[in-house]
């Protein structure tokens, strides 16, 4: 007799816990917990170029941008090996 009891406790678990969240909470759960604006609009958001014109724009625009990094880059270098250089100078002196 002891599972059969069991088994409708189980049943009214099942039926009334998610009665009574909805009770709780109420049905329209997005306009209470939804953030306004969280997603970006579409003009902000990445866009994939479709048109062979516009991915060979793409292309360009990130082979230039790869260049001036790696020109940075260099230049950085260069500025730390002298600095560098520079210290180990004063320091034998």
């Amino acid at each position: 007799m002891g599972g059969l009891n069991l088994e409708v406790f189980k049943f009214g678990m099942y039926l009334m816990f998610p009665i009574g969240i909805m009770y709780y909470f109420g049905t329209n759960l997005d306009n209470r917990f939804a953030v306004h604006d969280f997603w970006p609009k579409a003009d902000n958001a990445n866009r994939v170029p479709t048109d062979r014109d516009e991915i060979k724009a793409e292309l360009e625009r990130l082979r230039i941008r790869r260049l001036m990094n790696r020109e940075r880059r260099l230049a950085a270098e260069a500025n730390s090996r002298l600095a560098n250089e520079g210290e180990g100078q004063q320091q034998e002196s």
